[in-house]
């Protein structure tokens, strides 16, 4: 049986044992991306936040769990629905926010936006918002880790959409014939733009894209952070072994449309509701908590509280912030 059919079969990673404060940990960070979404929200509404504005709300499990799987100098590249990811990585909500706006505060000076924000202290190589565009940039800095022998991981993100583009499976060659410490992170949340999986893939099982390339692959429960957490770090350990690539498929679900623009009409308020209620990975967690006696909902509430005046302040942040000098416009080009 080849390597990768058979781990695409091989059991799930087992859950680790839940630990107050990790779990406590994960609870603060899923819902500080899931407040900071519903105020960019506001904010788009608002005539605010300009161009495209890509909510990650009800996805948020994926990217904190994989966070808690990597180490220090670990690289995490991802697409357009980046938020999320910026602020797992532990960029200031109030640069992200500013950047959002158009702000000189931004990560980007106010030139980059919702898509095009980075930083380099955090190991954040930014959203790309060509689709498709960051997975052979991924597969370039786990080329590099390799060659310079360094230990690292890089967490390169897609969707289900960006899963049927040329350059993925290009990506997939390369990373393994040269066994590049990759991990391929699809964010499969069923409808890319607005086309269901089933409508778009012939395969539609998307861990075992990477079969004929003999890249090892599991499907997660991505609105489970736990399962996320595991999965990641079975997959981390795999490419920091030098095994070569692994390809993870998270399912997961968002709440919102594709983008701020996306009226959703795909799909019906009945199903959406029904993975809010129950399917949260928010909610999951907070019953967890809750169940094993670990905090009460007063504790739970403070949190919430504090987390809403941290947006806040990124909100003001992000309004009072000046835009940028024109003189930007002839920075960071090159000649």
């Amino acid at each position: 049986m080849a390597k990768a059919e058979a781990a695409s079969r091989a059991a799930p990673a087992p859950k680790p044992k839940i630990i107050k404060e990790e779990l406590i940990r994960f609870y603060r960070e899923m819902l500080l991306i899931r407040r900071f979404e519903e105020k960019a929200g506001q904010l788009y509404g608002m005539g605010l936040i300009g161009g495209f504005c890509h909510l990650y709300i009800g996805q948020e499990a994926v990217v904190v769990g994989m966070q808690s799987a990597i180490g220090e100098g670990d690289q995490v590249i991802t697409a357009y629905r980046d938020h999320g990811h910026m602020l797992a990585c532990g960029m200031d909500p109030a640069g992200v926010m500013a950047e959002l706006t158009g702000r000189s505060g931004g990560y980007s000076r106010g030139k980059g936006g919702s898509m095009h924000m980075f930083s380099r202290e955090k190991n954040f190589f930014g959203g790309h918002g060509i689709v498709g565009a960051q997975v052979p940039l991924g597969t370039g800095l786990a080329f590099a880790n390799k060659y310079r022998g360094n230990d690292r991981v890089c967490l390169t993100y897609f969707g289900d959409g960006a899963a049927n583009q040329g350059q993925v499976y290009e990506s997939f060659n390369m990373a393994e014939l040269w066994k590049l410490p990759v991990v391929y992170v699809i964010e499969n949340n069923q409808y890319a733009m607005g086309t269901s999986v089933s409508r778009s893939s012939a395969e539609t099982h998307l861990h075992k894209r990477g079969s004929s390339f003999n890249i090892p692959g599991e499907e997660v429960d991505g609105m489970d952070v736990m399962a996320v957490k595991a999965a990641g770090e079975k997959a981390v350990k795999w490419c920091r072994e030098g095994k070569g690539p692994f390809i993870l498929e998270m399912k997961t679900y968002r709440y919102r449309g594709h983008s701020m623009s996306d009226p959703a009409k795909y799909r019906t308020r009945e199903e959406v509701d029904q993975v809010r209620e129950k399917h949260d990975p928010i909610d999951h967690v907070r019953q967890v908590l809750l169940d094993a006696k670990m905090t009460s909902e007063d504790e739970l509430k403070e949190i919430d509280k504090e987390l809403r005046a941290v947006v806040s302040h990124a909100a003001e942040f992000a309004q009072t912030s000046p835009e940028p000098d024109v003189a930007e416009l002839w920075t960071d080009i090159v000649h």
